[in-house]
């Protein structure tokens, strides 16, 4: 069975783009595994580290969990117009030492969302960028980019609108497709 890896972007408890990511899992895991890969443990990325004989055990998992996954969704707010830390953090973290890039070749579906209007547009196009010069083949269509991610999930936490599903279910089929 496939296996996609999740990554989200914000380290905030009940954050909307944990919301996005465990709504869309339940999606994925009809057809393919599933793994939230954490991020919010790896130390910042230092060169240093690449020269150690062992390195951080959080970057041991974290490059293994990369390697171990078919493809990935990454899930990501907008911070201050730019991708958060964390996000930018993990991408680094995965693709060193020089030359040992565990990105490489993974399908990736690129998912931002903001409670405002913008929907973590600029966000999404900094992650793609750096995945295309990491050699990830992202998913271009249907692009997703969600506004006013506040209003997508119900105070029981699931989707409100059938639209919203709908979407939601074409962007996991895609995502599965590419597999």
């Amino acid at each position: 069975m496939k296996k996609v890896g999740i990554i989200v972007g914000s380290l905030r408890k009940n954050s909307y783009s944990g919301m996005v990511a465990h709504a869309l899992a339940e999606l994925l895991k009809k057809e393919v595994e599933v793994e939230f890969l954490e991020i919010a443990d790896l130390p910042l990325y230092n060169q240093d580290y690449d020269a150690l004989e062992k390195q951080p055990e959080a970057y041991i998992r974290f490059r293994n969990a990369v390697k171990a996954v078919d493809g990935l969704l990454i899930v990501t707010p907008e911070h201050n117009r730019a991708m958060p830390a964390a996000l930018k953090n993990a991408l680094d973290v995965a693709s060193r030492p020089w030359g040992q890039n565990v990105w490489n070749g993974k399908k990736a579906l690129v998912v931002s969302q903001s409670p405002g209007k913008i929907s973590g547009f600029a966000a999404a196009l900094q992650v793609k960028q750096v995945l295309s010069f990491l050699n990830v083949d992202f998913i271009n269509q249907p692009e997703a980019y969600l506004a006013e991610s506040n209003t997508l999930f119900n105070d029981k936490g699931e989707l409100a609108t059938e639209g919203t599903k709908k979407f939601f279910e074409t962007l996991a089929t895609t995502l599965i497709k590419t597999l």
